[in-house]
This record gives C-alpha cells, structure tokens and sequence, in this order.
C-alpha cells in the first residue's frame, strides 16, 4: 500500500517485543505477504519496540543503519539512524522515563483512552478489547499495561498484515486501523515529535507521524477502491 521504499544497511529492523512482547499470536499461523506490506510490518515494529520501553545499544545499532531512498518517510528513517547513531542507551533510558512515566506520570501518556477522553481504562479501551476477542488477539498475561498502549497498538497492526490475526484479509486490518490506530496516534506522534528530550524520540515521532499519514492516505485509497469494485 505505501509508494515510498526503505532499505535496511547492516541487518534487519529490530522487532517488537525481542525481550518483551504486549501480545501474543493466537494460533501463529502468519500468512505470507507481499515485499510492500512486509515494508510496513517493519515499520509498525519499529516503532514498536521503540516505545514499548527503554531501548539497548542492540537497537541503537541496528537502527543507525537504516537508510533510505527519497520521500518524507525515507528522510524521516534516515534521520532516526542519525539520532540513534548519536545516542547512548542511558540517556535515552532517562528520556524515556521524563517521558511516558515521570513522577505521577510522564510528559505524554501513551494509551488511546488518553488521548480520546482524558482518562485511562475508558470505552476506547474497551471497543479495542472487543475487536480483540473478536480477531482472537490475546493479551501477554505478563504485561500489566493496558492494551491501548501505542507498542501494543503497533504490535497488533503488524499482526494483523501478516495475517497472524483475524482473517489475514487487507479489509480486517483495514478496519482496525480505522477503528484505533487512526483515531488517536496521529496527535501522539506530532506531540513525540515536539518534544525536547534529546533527538531519538523526536525522530521516532516524525517517522510516526509520515508513516501513520501515508497508512491514512493508502486506507482511504483502498476503501475508495472497495467502494467502486
């Protein structure tokens, strides 16, 4: 679905959930995909397992080496490698924790029941747990966050494009991304990508927000497509 093109320098992109994951594949079963979906898969899992916690220097290394061609999404990857070619994990460790946990709470809170009311554990959170019983997604019973977390959120679309959830068809993870994602991460990533803590998360928030623009664009192309087939 997406036009712009990525290329990996040094090895692949590291995924979600490598030490730790937010949800678990049903049955495992992952249908293949095509080279472009595989492209966003990549990408939801990046940006997942850079949000999900604090990240190494394994992750650092391997994100350095991204490169890619022209485009806002290929500058955006490029400029994530140049941060996280610069970065070191403790620093980073210590954004992360001013940023999503702070005393109380952090400078931004991750979940989509945030960001659509102004409270945690609302019905936002409770429309997602509905869709995931019904596409038989199930939660990590060793993670106590909520599912509406923006890692767990990205886990769960790259699932769904690899067909490891639902019914492995373009329109179930469509319909998901509408119904969630598209809701509310597009207002998380613009205020990622404002912030002043160092230039890793700032980065990781520009590569949010274009790529979360352009899975809008290419959902409203394929709905148009739908609707005229």
């Amino acid at each position: 679905m997406m036009a712009e093109k990525f290329s990996i320098a040094g090895g692949e992109i590291p995924a979600a959930g490598r030490d730790r994951q937010d949800v678990a594949h049903a049955d495992g079963s992952g249908a293949g995909v095509c080279p472009e979906d595989r492209d966003r898969v990549a990408l939801y899992g990046l940006l997942a397992s850079g949000l999900q916690g604090p990240v190494g220097q394994d992750w650092l290394d391997v994100v350095s080496g991204l490169s890619g061609g022209g485009g806002d999404l290929a500058e955006a990857i490029s400029g994530l490698a140049v941060a996280a070619a610069q970065a070191e994990p403790e620093p980073l460790a210590r954004d992360y924790h001013d940023l999503f946990i702070g005393v109380g709470r952090g400078e931004l809170v991750p979940y989509g029941s945030y960001y659509l009311t102004g409270f945690l554990n609302e019905k936002p959170l409770a429309l997602l747990r509905q869709d995931m019983r019904r596409l038989g997604i199930e939660r990590d019973p060793g993670v106590k966050e909520p599912e509406d977390h923006i890692a767990a959120l990205c886990q769960m679309m790259a699932g769904l494009i690899e067909g490891d959830f639902g019914d492995g068809s373009p329109a179930a993870s469509s319909r998901f991304f509408r119904a969630h994602p598209a809701s509310w991460t597009p207002y998380f990533f613009k205020d990622l990508e404002a912030t002043d803590r160092g230039a890793v998360y700032p980065a990781l928030g520009r590569l949010g927000r274009v790529f979360i623009e352009l899975e809008e664009h290419a959902d409203a192309l394929f709905e148009e497509q739908r609707g005229a087939g």
